[in-house]
């Protein structure tokens, strides 16, 4: 067989263009500043490029603000690490403020909140204690939380709000650390979306399926109910990569298909890993006719501070 023979181009007919006619993504009016020790918060988000992530974290606290000035509706989606890595005082700040709206917990949520208002500590070493079995095996973890649910549902409750109440009625030493303790106090929506074997307080013999199945259902419709009320508001996922970004979805899906059409909305995912659902039920599904999805990847514990700091030099 013959051998294929190529023949050279001639790279001195290659065209070119001056370099100053063309659309270049960064100009110097994107530039950030140079940052001077003693800076305020406010002359640091000014000093930052006005490119990619620093110009949605702009966008996201503008808009944020925006809905908290025109009484719109701001809901927190998120999973327990926000709890887990100590945000619990700023999101609790945000909700006395009004700025949040309402909030959705995943099972795990729910359990750490409730071991900071029980003994202002909360996380164990996971690893350590599964070698014997004693992982997950706190008493009165258990013990409370599976009563209040049960309690709960006894009176028409959904999980959040039975746990928040019960947390406040038992009055709880570390009580103003809970996110569902103030939610209760301020009669802000608080809800707990779980699955069944995920959660610690499943394993405890006190644990009544009935009963969680019942209040997480109503938990689900109490949701639903706010995200009828997010055209033009906001949906913010911490740090939940399944249950809740399933959870809104259908939520949404559940509101549109009683008549409210949210067109308008804006859903921000925040988490140090950027996964499927997320991406496609937050960011990309509820926004396709119309609205804006955002992404934000980073450590919450640097990346939601920063964040709420915007909001507030926004307001």
């Amino acid at each position: 067989m013959a051998t294929k023979r190529f023949k050279p181009l001639d790279f001195t007919k290659v065209r070119t263009y001056p370099v100053t006619k063309r659309f270049s993504k960064m100009q110097t009016s994107l530039l950030g500043k140079k940052l001077v020790k003693g800076a305020t918060m406010r002359s640091f988000l000014r000093g930052l490029p006005d490119i990619l992530a620093a110009q949605n974290l702009r966008q996201i606290a503008a808009k944020i603000a925006d809905c908290h000035q025109k009484n719109r509706t701001v809901i927190l989606g998120m999973g327990a690490h926000p709890i887990k890595v100590g945000l619990s005082p700023l999101i609790i700040d945000f909700m006395e403020r009004g700025i949040i709206n309402a909030i959705a917990l995943n099972g795990a949520g729910v359990i750490h909140d409730f071991e900071l208002a029980y003994m202002g500590e909360t996380s164990e070493d996971v690893a350590a204690a599964l070698k014997d079995g004693s992982f997950g095996m706190g008493e009165e973890t258990g013990s409370f939380i599976n009563q209040a649910i049960i309690d709960g549902s006894k009176n028409n409750l959904g999980i959040g709000a039975a746990v928040g109440l019960a947390i406040n009625k038992n009055r709880l030493a570390h009580r103003k650390l809970s996110i569902l303790a103030t939610a209760a106090r301020l009669g802000i929506p608080v809800t707990s979306h779980i699955a069944i074997g995920t959660d610690i307080i499943h394993m405890h013999p006190k644990a009544d399926g009935k009963a969680l199945g019942d209040c997480s259902l109503r938990d689900f419709r109490t949701l639903t109910s706010v995200v009828a009320t997010l055209d033009r508001g906001i949906y913010l996922n911490f740090g939940s990569a399944v249950v809740l970004p399933e959870v809104f979805l259908k939520a949404v899906s559940l509101a549109r298909n009683l008549g409210h059409p949210i067109r308008n909305l804006t859903t921000v995912n925040l988490d140090f890993l950027q996964h499927y659902r997320p991406l496609t039920n937050v960011v990309n599904r509820p926004t396709m006719h119309g609205g804006k999805g955002y992404n934000l990847t980073g450590h919450m514990e640097i990346m939601v501070p920063l964040l709420f700091a915007a909001v507030l030099e926004e307001l």
